[in-house]
């Protein structure tokens, strides 16, 4: 009788199946600056990016603390996508606290970040690596204490002279640069499904062999570290 009764208390105090605490989330955190004066230059491409995945997505960015987070389902999975409003120096701020705060651990962060190292609109995917002289990245890695995260690195070229990265990085894009890097940020929606799907490895062999028609590289390549007015 006494057995009858505690298996009836354990059936009826079951823990359902899809409980809150078992939900998988990733947090998806494209970089840049806010404010009128750096919407549509190169180095917000990171906030580009996830625009483009919550229009695709038809999901709304909310202004919370320390950024815009939208947020969509897709097999199961939570993505919340930030943009934050720390400016690019102190992105750390912002990656950490909606870490902690939707309790996601690093291996399911994904920083969408410019890169004058790589030929405008290539896209680079890597689990880990060193921050490569981008200062939001660098702020990353002095609040987390860790480099082991993924991003993914879209490359802005580097058509400028000496001395003038500055002035490249936050200026405007042209019509003719925006007209080529469109297709890659609609394709930034499909490198987040698939991480969030079959993994990182798999998604870097996909991602990394593609192939993008993009303009020949010019300009000074001794100036490579990404600067940031804010």
């Amino acid at each position: 009788m006494i057995r009858k009764i505690f298996e009836l208390f354990i059936t009826r105090h079951k823990l359902p199946q899809n409980e809150k605490s078992a939900e998988v989330k990733y947090l998806i955190a494209g970089l840049g600056n806010i404010g009128p004066d750096y919407q549509n230059t190169r180095h917000n491409v990171g906030f580009m990016a996830v625009d483009e995945i919550a229009r695709l997505k038809e999901a709304t960015f909310e202004s919370v603390r320390y950024g815009d987070v939208a947020r969509f389902r897709h097999k199961g999975r939570t993505i919340i996508l930030l943009k934050p409003s720390t400016y690019m120096n102190l992105s750390g701020k912002s990656v950490h606290y909606w870490l902690t705060k939707e309790n996601i651990e690093l291996d399911k962060l994904l920083v969408i970040t410019d890169d004058v190292a790589l030929p405008l609109g290539t896209l680079r995917l890597k689990a880990r690596g060193s921050d490569g002289g981008h200062n939001g990245l660098a702020n990353i890695f002095t609040v987390l204490g860790t480099n082991e995260y993924a991003r993914l690195r879209f490359g802005i070229g580097n058509n400028y002279s000496k001395g003038g990265q500055v002035n490249y990085v936050l200026g405007k894009w042209l019509s003719d640069e925006l007209e080529l890097i469109r297709p890659q940020l609609t394709a930034c929606i499909q490198v987040v499904e698939s991480l969030v799907t079959v993994g990182i490895e798999r998604t870097m062999n996909s991602v990394n062999t593609r192939k993008s028609e993009t303009v020949p590289r010019q300009g000074n390549k001794t100036d490579q570290n990404n600067p940031d007015e804010k």
